[in-house]
């Protein structure tokens, strides 16, 4: 089977129901998942351990959904940090002149409001090396088992098995994981998605960038205005080359440079020595610093034209690569985790058919093109705040601070290049402050959604910045604040773990009596929830009421990974026949109705 090795019937070979391929933030979120569902699952990675540099650190509303389901939200809190995710401030240097700022994800009176009507949870500053270790221990404490120095050389599917060929580098011996699927969460250069023959759109390798890990007491230049990211427009440079960004790890003595380089010139530029000069001159001043990392990466803007391949599963970094203006990478993975896991754990358990697998792809695959797309034009759309100032390409650095003069005056041509400062920086809150494409996904096309002809109602025009909710089926359940014995609940806590959850209101018992039945026929666990005016669970701010699109006597029915399924704006004749003729769709089996 495998080419590249001898005596293959001699080679140690692991049974499992889910190998992974990659125990980065998808791989270990997914094993989680499906270790709390009872699925027998094996995650390995190729590096010695978790991640051992930031990487991406901005943790969005969502993801942030996704760790309050696994009930770590309070430790990602405590390792992350929120206080810096105020603004985004453009400067010449960080003891220079600052040029302007932006409130960001949420921050900013402007948008603090919507943000905390989305969502229980709140974006975090919470660095890839920090986390992981979290999502380590979770996916082992929930039965999982993780290897690490194991490399995927190798991957093939039978009509019934998937195989892996593992070299281990800590004893130097292969192995063959025989499985019934694999999760390949395996980053950009992915073996599995390679050896399975996933086909992709886009391009590879289209700049250069290093990120630069330091420490450096920078507490002077930004303890009184605190930001998340400080893009640095040096003048005589422009954005790309000779610039820079810094990113803040932890306030305010862990940093990250991030800037761009040419491949041309790589060594002059990416050694610690030449590193070391570019971030004293982009703080404008010498200070004692420690480059703990350097790493060279490319912009990449590329995605699968699916996701899955019979019982070959892609994820991530896997299936989908770009650049991480706004935020998107890690938050994408832990997504696509969360609309797997429940998916791939119903069919490996016999619940549900091969249908509900395509799913994963149909709803994903959208997502994982938006995001591409979504990075590289908020990585383009940067260009347009020193454009707006009149830097450009090849000009002296006596010109470049000639604009920035005229930027100050009071001159009609300094009011003009004012204004279109303004103008470019209010451009950036699509990516700063982009709440409807952090979080508005909508799952149009999709087997697991029982479709009631309804579409969301958003403006296209701001479906970007803002977040429209909606129960149409194929949206995010919305957030709403409910009593539950005296205590604020939110709705998304009263779904997901797993579990489908049939939600209703006064007058919807119905519902609810077909509920015990449904869900022993089945032998899969459905949770029923009804709202009342006076009992255990009440809508005494009615706002549940406002955002939930249905009578007091309609229905919902809400996957595990919170999505609505299935909706019925009010009681029907019969319940019973309904509810399960929508769970046959969503689950591809056959159910007498």
């Amino acid at each position: 089977m495998f080419e590249n090795i001898n005596n293959e019937k001699d080679i140690q070979r692991i049974e499992i129901q889910v190998f992974i391929a990659g125990a980065g933030p998808s791989g270990l979120t997914t094993a989680a998942l499906l270790a709390k569902s009872d699925i027998d699952v094996l995650a390995v990675s190729m590096h010695p351990g978790t991640a051992n540099s930031p990487r991406a650190h901005i943790t969005n509303l969502r993801a942030m959904e996704v760790f309050r389901d696994l009930g770590i939200e309070e430790k990602i809190y405590e390792i992350g940090s929120t206080i810096e995710m105020s603004n985004a401030i453009w400067c010449t240097s960080l003891a220079g002149k600052e040029l302007g700022r932006i409130s960001s994800w949420g921050k900013g009176d402007d948008r603090l409001s919507d943000y905390l009507k989305a969502s229980p949870s709140t974006t975090c500053n919470a660095p890839q090396h920090v986390m992981e270790p979290i999502l380590l221990d979770t996916a082992i404490e929930s039965g999982a088992r993780v290897l690490f120095n194991c490399e995927v050389l190798s991957v093939k599917q039978s009509q019934d098995k998937v195989f892996a060929l593992i070299f281990n580098h800590e004893n130097n011996e292969h192995l063959i994981i025989e499985s019934e699927y694999i999760v390949g969460a395996d980053g950009a250069r992915s073996v599995t998605a390679k050896d399975s023959g996933f086909d992709f759109e886009g391009e590879m390798g289209k700049a250069h960038a290093v990120n630069c890990w330091f420490d450096a007491d920078l507490t002077k230049y930004c303890e009184d205005r605190p930001a998340v990211i400080w893009p640095t427009l040096q003048p005589g440079n422009d954005d790309w080359i000779g610039g820079g960004t810094f990113v803040c790890v932890s306030p305010w003595k862990d940093w990250v440079l991030l800037f761009m380089y040419d491949p041309d010139n790589e060594e002059n530029e990416t050694s610690e020595k030449a590193c070391s000069a570019r971030i004293n001159k982009l703080i404008g001043e010498d200070v004692d610093l420690n480059i703990k990392a350097v790493s060279k990466w490319t912009i990449n803007s590329m995605y699968a034209k699916s996701l899955v391949k019979d019982r070959v599963i892609i994820m991530g970094d896997a299936a989908h690569r770009h650049p991480p203006a706004g935020g998107l990478g890690t938050n994408t993975c832990v997504q696509d985790a969360f609309n797997l896991a429940w998916k791939l754990a119903l069919i490996v358990k016999g619940k549900a058919g091969s249908k509900l697998l395509e799913s994963y792809s149909e709803e994903r695959q959208p997502v994982a093109k938006q995001m591409v797309s979504r990075a590289i034009t908020a990585m383009k759309g940067m260009q347009a705040v020193p454009q707006a100032l009149g830097f450009r390409p090849g000009q002296s650095e006596k010109e470049a601070w000639a604009v920035v003069d005229k930027f100050e005056s009071g001159s009609e041509e300094g009011k003009e290049v004012r204004k279109k400062f303004r103008e470019a920086l209010d451009l950036q809150n699509w990516q700063f402050n982009g709440l409807g494409g952090e979080a508005g996904h909508h799952y149009q096309k999709s087997s697991a959604v029982v479709s009631d002809g309804a579409k969301p109602v958003y403006h296209a025009e701001n479906e970007q910045l803002n977040l429209y909710p909606t129960t149409t089926p194929g949206s995010s359940i919305p957030h709403a604040w409910l009593q539950f014995e005296g205590k604020k609940v939110s709705t998304l806590d009263l779904v997901g773990k797993g579990v489908f959850t049939v939600f209703t209101g006064v007058g919807g018992e119905g519902w609810l009596e077909c509920v015990s039945k449904l869900s022993e026929s089945l032998g899969i666990e459905i949770n029923a929830v009804q709202v009342t005016v006076d009992g255990e669970l009440t809508d005494h701010y009615g706002t549940w009421a406002d955002s939930r699109e249905i009578e007091d006597d309609g229905c919902l029915i809400v996957r595990p990974d919170r999505f609505v399924a299935y909706r019925s704006k009010k009681m029907v004749l019969n319940p019973s026949k309904e509810l399960r003729k929508a769970f046959s769709q969503i689950l591809d089996l056959p159910i007498s109705f």
